[in-house]
């Protein structure tokens, strides 16, 4: 059957955002919807199963492989940026985790432009992604509910959470002796036992939420495009790189892509093309269409179609060190996932979806103040019952290990993202530029120094032998800043290339509408006027779901 080369909307990229997009635009059947994905379906063994997303980082079939350019802050190293690839993006392979963000998060949005986009308007967008169904833990939620109530007052108001949307999330429902000496430790340093992160204060320590329905990873796919395939008015393509948009004069009427086969071909879309391929791949999108920056575009051969100064800037990431310790008189994943464990354990998988298989990268959460002067949670933690060698290639240590992952929730370091040259099949340059700016530095070291006192607690003396990474010789500032130049890593949520706002340098106006264009919108992570406090995925099927709105608000009636 000829294929069809012309719809009323037609998105790039099937990831977190994508996926969304297709569902809600397709749903009421008045309109053509076509979905390109450069990656192909998501069946891959490991895909369903939590902790498969090690392997699948290495597989170039769901993985782009991205990685940054070499930046002095940084001693010369190049990072790792794996994105996604096939139906389902970066939901295939990351860690699941679900975090929303706080109220100041979006309230700062609109403060920067993003009028329409507060925290009170932006809320039943997540209630409307979201079946919330959390596993009990200690001495159960309801318990911990009444804590927090007891802790912050009758006063505070705690946001609904959604429980019949697309997307499963569950608290992680394993524990174990160091997850639970963990929090201990931490409500001995001070930190409160938080029954939701969110809802109402971020800060505290608990057990992650994440995407999963019954111990199995839930994807975009899962929760948005397998209920909407059927849909006769919804084209899905795979293995679909899309190589430009096409504009015709001042309007996007649509774009080329390069098939399965190596051959180019056009698609028209009548209402609109939209963007949703991500904080790197969309700002190289525009580029590669002459939309962005002239000195950039000029530099790299391509014909300026139309100037928008700050596409490609802003880019900010969650910049993370990991911190381990040799512990003892317990077991850890390091030995459980090796030989006849690792046996009884895939047993137990298969049989009960239960066990360390139904494990993502986080165990244990902390949302903590590296200093006690300031308002609000400014470092995330990431407890894991596990020791990497070496957290870029995560090979376990044959010895029993624990890590905690620090990271800045609100850096200020910007970097940029431009294309290298005028091929659509050369990656671009990434450089995030972390660790410019005095405050990230402070924060980062200030949670590390806090994440040690933690774990001199009593409640989990029993268990550390001795502290291995950065090691009980790191103390001074100095120290602690070589350690994280030399050792840190990106937490893959990069955004902000394409931001929101109504300044000059802005690219997409507050409903998403690529400024100074018509026909084009981008709706991704890359349109986030700063980077949210925690993991970013939520924001962006937030995003995703708004934009939907958006776009079948200004659709022909």
């Amino acid at each position: 059957m000829e294929e069809t080369h012309e719809f009323d909307y037609v998105i790039v990229g099937a990831g977190a955002a994508g996926c969304i997009l297709a569902n809600r635009l397709s749903a009421n059947g008045r309109y053509s919807v076509l979905l390109l994905e450069a990656g192909t379906e998501a069946r891959n063994f490991w895909i369903p199963i939590p902790a498969g997303f090690s392997k699948l980082m290495t597989n170039q079939a769901f993985n782009w492989g991205f990685h940054t350019e070499p930046e002095a802050n940084t001693l010369s190293r190049t990072i790792a940026v794996p994105r996604g690839k096939g139906l389902g993006g970066s939901t295939l392979i990351n860690g699941m985790i679900y975090v929303r963000g706080t109220r100041e998060d979006y309230d700062g949005w609109v403060n920067k432009g993003a009028v329409g986009w507060s925290y009170d308007q932006v809320v039943p967008y997540f209630e409307k992604i979201e079946n919330y169904n959390p596993v009990p833990y200690g001495n159960g939620t309801q318990a911990m509910g009444r804590q927090m109530k007891e802790r912050d007052g009758p006063a505070v108001e705690y946001a609904k959470r959604g429980n019949a949307g697309p997307m499963h999330i569950s608290e992680v429902g394993e524990r174990f002796p160091l997850s639970t000496a963990f929090l201990q430790a931490a409500q001995e340093h001070g930190l409160p036992l938080n029954c939701d992160y969110n809802v109402a204060d971020q800060e505290g320590v608990g057990y992650y939420q994440v995407l999963q329905k019954k111990g199995r990873r839930w994807s975009v796919a899962d929760g948005y495009l397998t209920p909407a395939r059927r849909r006769r008015n919804l084209h899905i393509r795979t293995n679909a790189h899309v190589l430009r948009v096409n504009l015709q004069g001042k309007r996007c009427v649509g774009l080329t892509y390069r098939n399965r086969s190596g051959a180019t071909q056009d698609v028209t879309a009548r209402i609109e093309t939209i963007l949703a391929a991500g904080a790197i791949q969309s700002p190289h999108l525009l580029e590669l269409s002459g939309i962005g920056r002239p000195d950039c575009l000029d530099k790299a051969g391509i014909q300026v179609n139309h100037v928008l100064q700050g596409v490609g800037s802003n880019y900010v990431d969650h910049f993370c060190t990991r911190m381990n310790w040799r512990v003892k008189n317990t077991r850890t994943l390091n030995e459980l996932s090796r030989g006849p464990n690792l046996v009884a354990a895939v047993a137990k998988y298969f049989l009960q979806r239960r066990g360390i298989l139904s494990l993502g990268t986080g165990l244990a959460y902390g949302f903590i103040k590296s200093r006690s002067d300031i308002p609000l949670a400014d470092v995330q933690l990431f407890f894991v019952h596990a020791s990497y060698a070496n957290a870029a290639d995560r090979k376990l240590d044959r010895e029993p290990g624990m890590t905690i992952g620090v990271s800045q929730l609100r850096p200020k370091s910007k970097g940029t993202i431009h294309v290298k040259n005028a091929n659509p099949l050369c990656p671009p340059a990434i450089k995030p530029n972390f660790l410019d700016e005095q405050e990230d530095k402070d924060s980062l070291i200030g949670g590390m120094q806090a994440v040690r006192r933690i774990v001199q607690q009593q409640a989990l003396q029993k268990f550390i032998d001795h502290e291995i990474n950065p090691g009980d010789q790191v103390q001074r500032y100095d120290e602690w800043l070589d350690f994280a130049r030399r050792n840190g890593q990106t937490i893959y949520h990069p955004v902000g290339t394409c931001r929101m706002g109504q300044d000059v340098d802005a690219v997409v106006d507050h409903k998403l509408r690529v400024r100074g264009l018509t026909g084009l919108r981008i709706v991704d992570a890359s349109i986030m006027p700063t980077i949210v406090s925690g993991n970013t995925q939520a924001a962006v099927m937030m995003i995703a779901e708004k934009g939907a709105d958006l776009v079948l608000s200004d659709a022909p009636k």
